[in-house]
């Protein structure tokens, strides 16, 4: 089930084919080839980064069947509040447009070792999961699907989610905004049979109650992606260095002095070094770089502790250590 690796440099340019409405503030996007050629092969719980203009990228999670070929789709909720790139989008962009599209990068991935598996969106959250549960079908394994929204005229994907239901695995659950009159997390989290693994995505609360629900269960077992970098500091964070760090790139020897309150992701790219980057708040993963050497304090959202033993990503993570020695 791990994605497969690909050069995230490369941009595809393709047409957008097809908007749907599919719920209240939420319109679906699928995109094509302009020669009609398949696209690159994605994963379960992938992501692309869309290029709503020259200078605004967002990253959206696929929501189709990874089977289909021919096709990408993602759904966007315009959100009034947010920094103007859903606006952008579903203010701008019209059908058969081209598009500046990422070949598809996965975070989210499906673990190998899920015997079923419980899937729960909060919102727009749910797009990820959806994608999840054509793939677990198709593998003929077992899973929960668990919808969580406001009320009905909230929900995307309605008829295909339904049409995902097996022995009643597909579930509902409408607060009417109130999330107190929705689903029962610690119940539904209470126990955890052999092979069970969790996957959730959401609003910052939402995330927030589905983690600490969730708590007891086995490390390694429970997976999630935030669609937003959750507001409050993190509490293991560390306080901001006051004096500055060097960089030595292990491929050169190359040392750049770097001063406090720059990011290495910064401090690369204005030393001539290139490094993709795009949501920039340790969401996506495309900045994310190997060190051999040094200490880091970890503000990403997507590496575990096996990664970070070795990772970290440039945007938003600090260096800690006088000299941090990376695998460039």
């Amino acid at each position: 089930m791990n994605a497969k690796s690909f050069d995230h440099s490369q941009e595809l340019s393709l047409v957008l084919r097809k908007i749907t409405f599919e719920g209240k503030s939420i319109n679906s996007y699928e995109f094509v080839d302009p020669d009609g050629k398949d696209l690159p092969p994605f994963e379960a719980g992938s992501h692309i980064d869309i290029k709503v203009s020259s200078n605004v990228t967002r990253q959206y999670s696929l929501c189709n069947d990874p089977s289909e070929t021919h096709r990408y789709v993602i759904a966007v909720l315009r959100d009034e509040n947010g920094r103007g790139g859903s606006k952008a989008i579903h203010d701008q962009l019209k059908v058969q447009d081209i598009v500046t599209v990422s070949l598809p990068r996965n975070n989210f991935e499906l673990s190998d070792n899920t015997k079923r598996a419980i899937l729960i969106g909060g919102g727009i959250g749910i797009t990820p999961l959806k994608s999840m549960a054509h793939k677990l079908r198709s593998l003929n394994i077992p899973y929960e699907l668990h919808y969580c929204a406001k009320d009905k005229t909230c929900v995307a994907f309605y008829d295909e989610i339904c049409a995902l239901s097996d022995n009643e695995n597909v579930h509902f659950h409408f607060d009417g905004g109130d999330p107190n009159n929705g689903l029962n997390l610690q119940k539904l989290f209470e126990s955890q049979r052999d092979g069970d693994h969790l996957y959730y995505c959401g609003p910052s609360g939402f995330m927030e109650a589905c983690k600490t629900s969730a708590a007891h269960w086995t490390k390694g077992t429970v997976h999630f992606e935030h669609f937003k970098a959750p507001v409050a500091p993190k509490a293991d964070s560390q306080p901001e260095r006051t004096d500055g760090y060097k960089i030595k790139l292990n491929s050169t020897g190359e040392v750049i002095e770097v001063a406090a309150g720059v990011s290495v992701l910064e401090a690369l790219q204005n030393s001539g070094v290139e490094v993709e980057r795009s949501c920039e708040s340790g969401l996506c993963g495309a900045c994310k770089i190997r060190f051999l050497e040094g200490e880091v304090d970890h503000q990403d959202y997507i590496l575990d502790d096996e990664e970070r033993s070795d990772h970290f990503t440039s945007c938003v993570s600090r260096v800690t250590s006088d000299l941090i020695v990376l695998d460039i």
